[in-house]
Protein backbone atom coordinates (compact mmCIF):
# COMPACT_ATOMS: atom_id res chain seq x y z
CA UNK A 1 0.00 0.00 0.00
CA UNK A 2 2.79 2.32 0.88
CA UNK A 3 3.93 2.36 -2.76
CA UNK A 4 0.87 4.13 -3.38
CA UNK A 5 1.25 6.53 -1.29
CA UNK A 6 -1.48 5.23 1.15
CA UNK A 7 -0.36 5.29 5.08
CA UNK A 8 -1.62 4.43 7.89
CA UNK A 9 -2.35 8.38 8.77
CA UNK A 10 -3.96 8.58 5.33
CA UNK A 11 -6.10 5.66 5.63
CA UNK A 12 -6.88 6.55 9.18
CA UNK A 13 -8.07 9.89 8.56
CA UNK A 14 -10.35 8.64 5.61
CA UNK A 15 -12.08 5.86 7.73
CA UNK A 16 -12.57 8.78 10.02
CA UNK A 17 -14.32 10.82 7.75
CA UNK A 18 -16.24 7.88 6.47
CA UNK A 19 -17.60 7.16 9.36
CA UNK A 20 -19.29 10.71 10.00
CA UNK A 21 -20.14 11.45 6.61
CA UNK A 22 -21.52 7.83 6.01
CA UNK A 23 -23.53 8.07 8.91
CA UNK A 24 -25.00 11.43 8.26
CA UNK A 25 -25.46 10.49 4.92
CA UNK A 26 -27.33 7.10 6.03
CA UNK A 27 -29.78 8.92 8.52
CA UNK A 28 -30.67 11.66 6.11
CA UNK A 29 -30.94 9.59 3.47
CA UNK A 30 -32.63 6.26 5.05
CA UNK A 31 -33.35 7.05 8.47
CA UNK A 32 -36.46 7.12 8.52
CA UNK A 33 -36.94 3.40 7.11
CA UNK A 34 -33.85 1.94 9.38
CA UNK A 35 -35.74 2.92 12.30
CA UNK A 36 -39.58 1.85 11.58
CA UNK A 37 -37.49 -1.35 10.55
CA UNK A 38 -38.58 -0.91 7.12
CA UNK A 39 -35.70 -1.32 5.45
CA UNK A 40 -36.19 -3.11 1.65
CA UNK A 41 -33.41 -5.51 0.28
CA UNK A 42 -31.98 -2.59 -1.63
CA UNK A 43 -30.15 -0.83 1.36
CA UNK A 44 -27.88 -4.00 2.23
CA UNK A 45 -25.54 -2.47 -0.93
CA UNK A 46 -26.91 1.06 -0.62
CA UNK A 47 -25.76 1.89 2.65
CA UNK A 48 -22.49 0.07 2.42
CA UNK A 49 -21.74 2.32 -0.47
CA UNK A 50 -22.62 5.45 1.16
CA UNK A 51 -19.97 4.44 3.38
CA UNK A 52 -17.26 3.54 1.19
CA UNK A 53 -17.97 7.14 -1.47
CA UNK A 54 -16.57 9.51 1.13
CA UNK A 55 -13.44 6.92 2.14
CA UNK A 56 -12.57 6.87 -1.63
CA UNK A 57 -13.33 10.43 -1.99
CA UNK A 58 -10.94 11.28 1.25
CA UNK A 59 -8.19 9.14 0.05
CA UNK A 60 -8.15 10.35 -3.21
CA UNK A 61 -8.00 13.42 -1.99
CA UNK A 62 -5.23 12.93 0.55
CA UNK A 63 -3.20 11.39 -2.35
CA UNK A 64 -3.79 14.17 -4.67
CA UNK A 65 -2.62 16.63 -2.15
CA UNK A 66 0.36 15.01 -1.30
CA UNK A 67 1.60 14.46 -4.83
CA UNK A 68 0.84 18.25 -5.49
CA UNK A 69 3.32 19.15 -2.41
CA UNK A 70 5.80 17.26 -3.75
CA UNK A 71 5.62 18.51 -7.29
CA UNK A 72 6.29 22.08 -6.41
CA UNK A 73 3.40 22.72 -8.27
CA UNK A 74 0.97 25.28 -6.81
CA UNK A 75 -2.46 25.92 -7.54
CA UNK A 76 -5.28 28.61 -7.07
Amino acid sequence: MKRLGLTRAVVGRSVRAALVVGTLLTALNHGDLLLRGDAPPSLWWKVPLTYLVPFLVATYGALWAREEAGSGIVSP
